[in-house]
């Protein structure tokens, strides 16, 4: 919109120029207007005639809260952690702001923000597997990690345990086998105290290869398998394995087995301690796999209810939930079950 004065003055300037001998069309090009809009504004000499009215919301975050936010995102402790993960690190201290949606807007206002298909099977479904505890249900997979050298590949064996999303264990060796896998399953279950469990995998040959199943058949573990071809159904596995190749500092190529080795080793201990996990209400996987989940989701849950409490406007309805939950499901029939998508 074009302020009255404005247009009086381009009006002005647009008369000098006719009266010097140019045409009006061409006046009116060369500032970039419309000769009807310029004939709608010597009709109208009292300016645009709309009421504007600047709503300004109650429960607008002020400029020092959104300078607050910006620098806890960008200090030292949080600079590596996403809004999703700040806020409820921030809840378990007894801080609230603001939401997480207000959070990457804030980001996103100041450019702060960076960014970083479904095959479908016809088998049948795999069976729904439950878990209440941990040690019940592991999911484990094979990756690859790439050496310097063109076509050869080291191969990251790990299992996960889907209630905690713990990493219970890992080798890299440079083949892939159902012997090696038998091997690295036989030492988890011994090092775990493992006896009855369901293990679930894709349809890979180290997973199926007769030593595998023999030797799961004696530690009495019941293995569950994915349809060919759908990643989905072995979520889990597929998740961690992006997050850790999208960790900050991945090398995308190693010059040794040993440095995958010992990069994996740093890495398996962050996750597993540092890591504040999206499917587990953010806490870490040994929180939640050794019981310390539910005093820090208590907290967060009473740190919201105070600030809801403080500023009532900027809730419309209930707080977050940060319930604690106890089953956690793979593959689930009813879609509605929800299982996290990103690790």
């Amino acid at each position: 919109m074009t302020e009255l004065a404005e247009r009086k003055r381009l009006i002005s300037e647009i008369d000098e120029a006719v009266a010097d001998g140019a045409r009006q069309a061409a006046a009116c090009k060369a500032i970039n207007l419309l000769p009807r809009t310029l004939s709608r504004w010597r009709l109208n000499q009292r300016g645009d005639k709309r009421k504007i009215t600047i709503k300004n919301p109650p429960n607008k975050l002020t400029d020092a809260e959104q300078n607050e936010i910006i620098q806890i995102c960008c200090s030292p402790e949080y600079r590596d952690m996403s809004p999703n993960e700040i806020v409820p690190k921030m809840a378990e201290n007894g801080l609230y702001i603001a939401s997480e949606a207000s959070f990457y807007r804030i980001l996103k206002k100041n450019q702060l923000v960076s960014q970083k298909s479904q095959k479908s099977g016809g088998s049948k479904k795999p069976k729904t597997l439950v878990a209440s505890g941990p040690n019940q249900v592991w999911s484990w997979d094979i990756t690859y990690l790439c050496s310097t050298v063109k076509g050869l590949y080291h191969y990251l064996y790990l299992v996960t345990d889907i209630w905690s999303r713990k990493i219970m264990g890992w080798e890299i060796h440079d083949s892939q086998s159902a012997e090696l896998a038998a091997e690295l399953m036989k030492r988890l279950c011994n090092e775990h105290s493992v006896n009855q469990l369901n293990l679930h995998s894709d349809n890979g040959s180290p997973m199926k290869g007769a030593t595998m199943l023999a030797t799961l058949q004696r530690l009495g573990v019941t293995p569950s398998f994915s349809r060919p071809g759908v990643s989905n159904d072995n979520a889990y596995s597929e998740s961690l394995f992006k997050t850790l190749k999208y960790r900050p500092g991945y090398p995308q190529q190693f010059s040794s087995i040993e440095e995958a080795r010992e990069w994996t080793l740093k890495f398996v201990l962050w996750y597993n301690t540092m890591h504040m996990h999206s499917g587990i209400k953010y806490v870490t996987p040994d929180q939640r796999h050794f019981g310390l989940d539910k005093k820090i989701l208590e907290t967060r849950n009473k740190t919201y209810l105070a600030a809801r409490q403080r500023q009532p406007l900027r809730w419309t309805r209930s707080t977050r939930n940060w319930q604690w939950e106890e089953k956690i499901y793979l593959n689930p029939e009813n879609n509605d079950l929800k299982i996290d998508k990103v690790a």
